[in-house]
């Protein structure tokens, strides 16, 4: 990216999944020099590490696409990085020497369960969703060091959403997969997430009965109706409303039916059930919906269960120097992610929408339909047509790179010398964390087996 003058941006890119990974392949693009700092060895985010790993076609699409975008001349992939921990937000901001900063680092803090005091069972029989599906994802990639999880029968879930039936599913899954192993029966999880549980079980002539397990529950606030697997755009009728949550509660049933979980609607956390230091349940209060606000009741009920897995967003992880406003960052532009005080830094993605579910979009939101929901949902035979889910999505990220990179352009650039300073800079950091500069070998040396 050239500017007026003749000189040549260099930016900071600060995550390297969907959102960076089109940020900067549309600044290189334009002729700008691109850092992506991505925090993990692999740039692939909320796909590799939020979605889970049954969508196998849509995972390897997306890893395609964003490897591409990366490999883009002019794009500086720098591996293994956060900012906050290996290179703090203020030496980026004011010592590299970079014309701007993109933020692109998504929503991976997990909302906390809104009842005082439930962080302090995290461990003891709370669990938090991101943690839960990138332990699903990877616990069996060679050096995997995150945390450990059993799932469990009869475990309670909060949220409402597609992340929280991902939840439910993995639940499902594996404990069915762990009784039918007790009986000297193997069977694949990726298969029985296709084929649903009861038909899995049919081919060995058993029923979900059979196999002694109560299933997870799923806790919501709103309706079923109100689930939103599906959108209900702004402007529609009454009539095309009533038909979206219709369409939802069609949905809702089907995968209850397929993967044998359980539903309680109009339902909100309240209070703590611990016993023997360990949270062994929650405490409800029912709910109604008013005017399309939920109106807490005067009615409570105890569920119990083995664990609890809170399910009820994502937002961006704090970046010390970064002011906040409530659970986001304090931006001040909404359509360029920009904050006050820091005129060179810009934000992209997730972490301005603060949506941690990959296929969230708002301005695309109505092209979210029952059939799309279907197929991620696994309803159908398999999710051959879920990509269209991320082509909402996409399409978003792609309109505000745009606008970043318009933004960017009237900053001014920096001349030949303090370019090249900021490059070193950066190969400096590339060979302490071991990367050689060429990004398709160096994608060979970190993928695990299982994902080549």
């Amino acid at each position: 990216m050239t500017t007026r003058t003749g000189r040549t941006h260099a930016v900071a890119v600060i995550g390297g999944a969907t959102a960076g990974a089109e940020v900067a392949a549309q600044l290189a693009g334009r002729g700008a020099r691109v850092a992506v700092f991505e925090q993990n060895p692999r740039p692939f985010g909320k796909i590799e590490d939020g979605l889970p790993r049954w969508h196998v076609a849509l995972r390897r699409k997306e890893y395609e696409t964003i490897a591409a975008k990366l490999a883009t001349p002019g794009v500086h992939f720098v591996p293994n990085t956060s900012v906050g921990r290996d290179v703090s937000f203020d030496e980026l901001v004011n010592e590299w020497g970079f014309s701007a900063i993109v933020l692109a680092n998504g929503a991976w803090r997990d909302r906390p369960l809104p009842v005082e005091g439930a962080d302090a069972w995290i461990g003891k029989g709370l669990v938090y969703q991101n943690p839960f599906i990138i332990w699903f994802n990877h616990a069996d990639d060679p050096g995997y060091d995150g945390p450990l999880f059993e799932p469990v029968d009869d475990a309670i879930v909060v949220g409402g959403g597609l992340a929280s039936i991902d939840v439910a599913k993995v639940l499902m899954l594996e404990t069915t997969l762990a009784k039918l192993r007790e009986r000297g029966i193997e069977e694949d999880l990726v298969e029985m997430e296709v084929k649903g549980i009861p038909r899995t079980l049919e081919k060995h002539e058993l029923r979900f009965e059979d196999l002694g397990l109560q299933g997870c529950t799923l806790y919501y606030r709103r309706r079923i109706a109100d689930m939103p697997v599906t959108e209900i755009p702004e402007d529609a009728t009454p009539e095309r409303a009533e038909k979206a949550r219709k369409a939802r509660d069609k949905l809702m049933s089907k995968a209850m039916e397929k993967y044998r979980f359980a539903m309680v609607p109009l339902s909100a956390p309240d209070g703590l059930l611990v016993e023997n230091d360990r949270l062994v349940g929650l405490r409800f209060r029912r709910t109604r919906i008013e005017d399309g606000r939920v109106v807490p009741t005067e009615e409570t009920f105890e569920a119990r269960g083995s664990c609890v897995i809170s399910s009820i967003g994502s937002i961006p992880r704090e970046i010390p120097g970064i002011p906040m406003q409530g659970e986001l960052f304090a931006f001040d532009d909404w359509e360029l992610g920009r904050i006050g005080g820091f005129p060179t830094v810009f934000a992209a993605g997730n972490i301005v929408t603060g949506k941690g579910n990959i296929v969230a979009s708002r301005k695309h939101a109505a092209a979210v339909s029952e059939e799309m929901a279907a197929h991620y949902l696994g309803l159908h035979d398999g999710h051959d047509g879920e990509e269209s889910l991320m082509e909402a999505a996409d399409t978003e990220i792609a309109e505000s790179a745009a606008a970043v990179a318009d933004g960017i352009q009237e900053l001014p650039g920096l001349d030949p010398d303090a370019l090249e300073r900021v490059l070193a800079r950066v190969r400096e950091r590339q060979a302490a964390v071991g990367y050689g500069g060429d990004f398709s070998a160096w994608l060979d040396r970190v993928t695990p087996p299982r994902f080549v």
